[in-house]
């Protein structure tokens, strides 16, 4: 099934218009979740709203916003009164500027979408504001509405599409000098500084994402894996500390060597072809029939085909973290 658009609306640069939808680059459904449940029982946890004083369960359509100015006092805000002053950019994504892409601090990046046109009509007028912003290698600069918020968004091209990221406010950035103030200045010697170079360079290479493996993932797999197996989960020691760095020099030293003996290992793992995923992960990401703690021992004959969901890859050469 296709993902649903977060937003429709339009896409203008002047004079210039064309529909367009707006979808989340990222998602999180892949990995595993948990549930809160009754230890007891088994049963799932259930929320309800209820009023703070009389502890009674409130309707949704008793339910407002409200802001709070004092303890107990608060302004009440009606839904109508919000879609009273409602922004004009609602459904429209209008260009304001262009600027250099390194301009962005990535401090104020929040998160990606794809943008593309909606429908069969405006697909010209979506790739001369596509092609332009490609030509000036730029990127521009508008403003969104989700969630009843307006947001700032940065267009740049890829491929034949647009990705367009949110941008935060200043007022939700915070200044560094508050953190940085009590770091101390130390002079670095020469010689320091080639030493962590030449480690720098025997650890450099081109960033690629499919490298890297989600350890705690990996790790919910198998937890998850041997729970259901019946299998005995022994806690693994904890790392011990190395404790502190008493000569800098000599650990940067001991770092080159230790880079230096890695890196043929490395290069000889790249090159071999990723492992097959382990036998019944696929069986593990199914859902189990039933409730309660009998049903978790149980062995899933057959699942809804929605709650698939694809079997991890084995570990990869590099590890994230």
């Amino acid at each position: 099934m296709a993902p649903r658009a977060n937003w429709k609306g339009f896409l203008r640069l002047s004079l210039v218009t064309c529909p367009v939808a707006l979808y989340p680059a990222t998602s999180d459904t892949e990995k595993v979740s948990f549930n809160q449940i009754n230890r007891k029982t088994g049963h799932r946890i259930k929320y309800a709203k209820v009023d703070a004083e009389t502890g009674e369960e409130v309707a949704n359509d008793d339910i407002m916003k409200g802001y709070k100015i004092d303890t107990d006092t608060y302004i009440e805000v009606s839904k109508d009164e919000l879609d009273d002053i409602a922004l004009e950019s609602t459904r429209t994504i209008e260009i304001d500027e262009f600027v250099p892409r390194a301009d962005i601090d990535s401090r104020y990046v929040i998160r990606p979408y794809y943008l593309v046109p909606d429908g069969k009509v405006g697909h010209d007028a979506f790739a001369v504001i596509r092609e332009t912003i490609r030509n000036m290698d730029k990127v521009a600069i508008g403003r969104v509405v989700l969630t009843n918020r307006e947001h700032i968004i940065a267009l740049e091209p890829l491929d034949k599409g647009l990705m367009g990221t949110l941008l935060r406010y200043p007022y939700e950035v915070r200044s560094e000098t508050e953190y940085f103030d009590d770091i101390q200045d130390v002079k670095i010697t020469k010689d320091m500084l080639d030493l962590a170079k030449h480690i720098v360079e025997q650890k450099s290479a081109s960033f690629e994402p499919e490298q890297f493996e989600d350890r705690y993932e990996q790790a919910l797999v198998d937890l998850i894996n041997q729970k259901r197996n019946g299998l005995s989960t022994n806690a693994k020691a904890a790392p011990k500390s190395t404790g502190n760095v008493i000569n800098l020099m000599d650990a940067l030293k001991r770092s080159l060597a230790s880079e230096k003996q890695a890196t043929p290992a490395a290069e000889k793992a790249k090159g071999k072809k990723p492992k097959k995923a382990a036998a019944g992960q696929r069986e593990m990401l199914l859902p189990i029939s039933g409730g309660g703690k009998r049903a978790a021992k149980e062995t899933v004959k057959e699942a809804p085909k929605k709650a698939e969901k694809p079997v991890r890859t084995a570990a990869r050469t590099k590890k994230a973290g």
